[in-house]
């Protein structure tokens, strides 16, 4: 688990996914914008919230307007990581008006999903109060993982892997192909990487047969509350331990209160909603 510090993202991370996510919406042209504005018109937007939420993507949803129009100019009143409440503007967007309108929806797409996800994840590291660390997964949208946990680290939340290079995990079907946790554990070992070892345990017996095998963290998969008390009372001193399957924002408190280190919560990232927020364009 690696506590990424929270600032900007590098514009290198998004820049090709922004031009890819506008020319699927271009197609060979905005047919209505092409029609009706004049190239010159120029317009001033500002995009608002419309629900209580959390920001994060601000950056990503100017590189869409600037990449239409590179003379844009962006002023941002609120940056990611804000809480805002109904009526924020968050920034403000001045430049060519058929470029506005041509980039409106990529932008918005992307502030929507990611300020989604830092909201939600906010909801999660709030019900922890400090008690537990909130945790992100891999279960990402494809391609735009990056993002996606830069919007849990918006919302409070520490991301835990970045991809499969980036932490041991030996889950239960690595456990099944390896013929146990003691080989699986073993043949990690002999690598001799410079990572924690860490073993999913989905029973109490599969605890102590992580512990035995010398896992240093142990991932409780949907152990119910009074398992995972007994599982950290026994992981204590020896291993870390992670809560992972069927965490819900309504549970939080019981979890946080069993003891254990870290609480995975897939949901951050494949259920959050997105948050209401507009664009509204006028001329100038």
């Amino acid at each position: 688990m690696k506590a990424v510090p929270f600032e900007p993202l590098d514009p290198g991370l998004y820049r090709e996914l922004v031009r890819r996510a506008l020319a699927e919406d271009f197609g060979w042209g905005d047919v209505t914008t092409e029609t009706i504005i004049d190239r010159t018109q120029k317009a001033r937007g500002v995009i608002t919230v419309k629900s209580s939420c959390v920001l994060a993507g601000v950056d990503v949803a100017g590189e869409a307007f600037r990449q239409m129009d590179p003379a844009v100019q962006i002023t941002v009143n609120r940056p990611d990581g804000t809480r805002c409440e109904p009526g924020t503007e968050v920034a403000e967007v001045r430049g060519l008006a058929a470029a506005l309108l041509t980039a409106e929806r990529t932008a918005l797409n992307f502030l929507q999903r990611l300020s989604g996800i830092a909201t939600l994840t906010r909801q999660f590291v709030d019900a922890a109060g400090g008690r537990i660390v909130v945790l992100d997964t891999r279960k990402t949208t494809p391609i735009l993982r990056a993002l996606e946990k830069y919007a849990v680290r918006a919302g409070g939340g520490v991301n835990h892997r970045s991809g499969l290079d980036d932490g041991i995990l030996i889950k239960d079907n690595h456990i099944r192909l390896a013929g146990g946790v003691g080989n699986a554990v073993t043949r990690m070992r002999k690598t001799n990487r410079e990572m924690p070892t860490e073993v999913e345990a989905q029973s109490l017996a599969e605890v102590d047969e992580a512990l035995q095998a010398g896992a240093e963290i142990v991932l409780l998969d949907n152990l119910s509350t009074g398992d995972i008390i007994e599982a950290v009372k026994r992981c204590s001193g020896r291993a870390r331990t992670e809560i992972s399957g069927g965490v819900m924002l309504q549970r939080m408190g019981e979890l946080a209160a069993t003891g254990a280190d870290y609480v995975s919560v897939g949901a951050l990232t494949h259920s959050a909603p997105a948050a209401d927020i507009s664009f509204e364009i006028e001329p100038v």
